[in-house]
C-alpha cells in the first residue's frame, strides 16, 4: 500500500467512524425525547417495580441483546441492586430455576419476538414473577405480555445496510444505565457504599479511606509550640514529610510548617524563633473518613502535597500526595 492509498484508506476510516458516531448520536437523543415524553411514565413504574423486588432483578435476552444484557445486570450488581444475567437459552434448559417469585425481570429484544424469550415469559406469567420489557415494538410478543414496556424508538442503525446491531444496542445499553443509575439514587446508595462492591483496582484504591493510608503514631512530625526552629527543623528533616506540625498544650493540631513558610521567616534569627511564631494557623487538614478520592481532589485544588489527618480537633496521621499515587489513586 502506497502512502497515498494509506492516507486516502484512512481518512475514509476516520470518515466512518465520524458518521457512527453521529448516527449513534441521534439515536440517544431519540431516546432522551421518547424518555420526557411517552417513555416517561413507564419507566417511573419499571424504577419503582425493581426497587420493590424483594429478591433480584434477572435481566434475560439472546444475541447481541444478551452481551448488552450481562452489562446491565454487572452495573446494577455494581450499584446496590442485587441483579444477575440469565441467557434465555439457558433458562428452558433448567436456568429458569433461577428465578423466584420474590425477583424481577428485565427482558431484551429489539424485536420483541425473539422466540428463545417464550419460556421465560411464560414462566413469569405463571408465577406472577414482575416482566418489564425493553423493546422496539410495545405491540410484540415480548411487550404485550409485559407488565411494564419500555419502547426505544425506531432509530436508524450506524450499519450502512442497516443490519448489524449498533444503534439500538446503544440504545438499550444508555437505557440499562439509566434504570441502574435511578435505583442507586433511589435506594440512596452513596460513595462510601461503592467500597463495599468495588475492593480492588484503580477504583478500589480510590475507595479507600484516608485512615487506610495515612502515616501514624511517631511518624507523625509533631512539635509544641514553643519548641525552638532549631530543634524543629532536625524533627522535621528526620520525619522527611518536608512539614511539620505544631500542636497546643492539649495536643490539638494549631498550625503547620512548610518549607514555604521557613523561606517566608528567612533570616539570621530563625533557628532562635519558637514554631508557634511562624507555623501557618489552621492548615487545611482531612478526616480519618475522608475518600482517597476526595483526599487527591483536596491535595491538587488547595495546591498541597501533604496534610494532616484531624480526628476532633487532634492529629491522628499525616498523608503525602506520594502516598495516593503509590495507592494508585490517580
Amino acid at each position: 500500500m502506497t502512502e497515498r492509498t494509506h492516507e486516502t484508506a484512512a481518512a475514509a476510516a476516520i470518515a466512518s467512524a465520524a458518521r457512527t458516531l453521529q448516527v449513534e448520536y441521534d439515536g440517544l437523543g431519540q431516546l432522551k425525547s421518547a424518555l420526557a415524553q411517552g417513555m416517561a411514565e413507564p419507566f417511573g413504574r419499571a424504577v419503582v417495580t425493581l426497587a420493590n423486588a424483594k429478591g433480584r432483578v434477572v435481566v434475560t435476552g439472546i444475541g447481541k441483546s444478551a452481551h448488552v444484557g450481562n452489562k446491565i445486570a454487572a452495573t446494577m450488581a455494581s450499584t446496590g441492586t442485587p441483579a444477575f444475567f440469565v441467557h434465555a437459552t439457558e433458562a428452558s434448559h433448567g436456568d429458569l430455576g433461577m428465578v423466584t417469585a420474590d425477583d424481577a425481570v428485565i427482558a431484551l429484544s429489539w424485536s420483541g419476538e425473539t422466540v428463545e424469550l417464550g419460556n421465560i415469559i411464560t414462566y413469569s406469567r405463571r408465577f406472577r414473577v414482575p416482566l418489564i420489557a425493553i423493546t422496539s415494538k410495545a405491540t410484540s410478543a415480548l411487550g404485550s405480555q409485559a407488565d411494564v414496556v419500555l419502547e426505544l424508538p425506531k432509530a436508524k442503525e450506524a450499519c450502512p445496510h442497516g443490519l448489524a446491531p449498533t444503534t439500538s444496542t446503544t440504545m438499550q445499553l444508555a437505557l440499562g444505565d439509566a434504570l441502574a443509575v435511578a435505583l442507586l439514587e433511589a435506594k440512596g446508595f452513596s460513595a462510601h457504599d461503592f467500597k463495599i462492591f468495588h475492593p480492588g483496582g484503580k477504583l478500589g484504591a480510590s475507595l479507600k479511606y484516608v485512615r487506610d493510608l495515612m502515616h501514624q503514631g511517631d511518624a507523625m512530625p509533631l512539635v509544641a509550640a514553643d519548641m525552638l526552629m532549631a530543634d524543629a527543623l532536625l524533627i522535621m528533616t528526620r520525619k522527611t514529610f518536608g512539614c511539620v506540625g505544631v500542636v497546643d498544650a492539649g495536643g490539638r493540631l494549631g498550625g503547620m510548617i512548610t518549607d514555604g513558610d521557613l523561606r517566608r521567616h528567612m533570616s539570621g534569627g530563625l533557628l532562635q524563633m519558637r514554631a508557634g511564631d511562624i507555623m501557618t494557623r489552621k492548615p487545611d487538614t482531612l478526616t480519618p473518613v475522608t475518600l482517597a478520592s476526595a483526599a487527591l481532589e483536596h491535595f491538587n485544588s488547595r495546591k498541597r502535597t501533604q496534610m494532616f489527618v484531624v480526628d476532633d480537633g487532634l492529629p491522628v496521621g499525616i498523608l503525602h500526595v506520594h502516598d495516593l499515587l503509590r495507592a494508585g489513586v490517580a
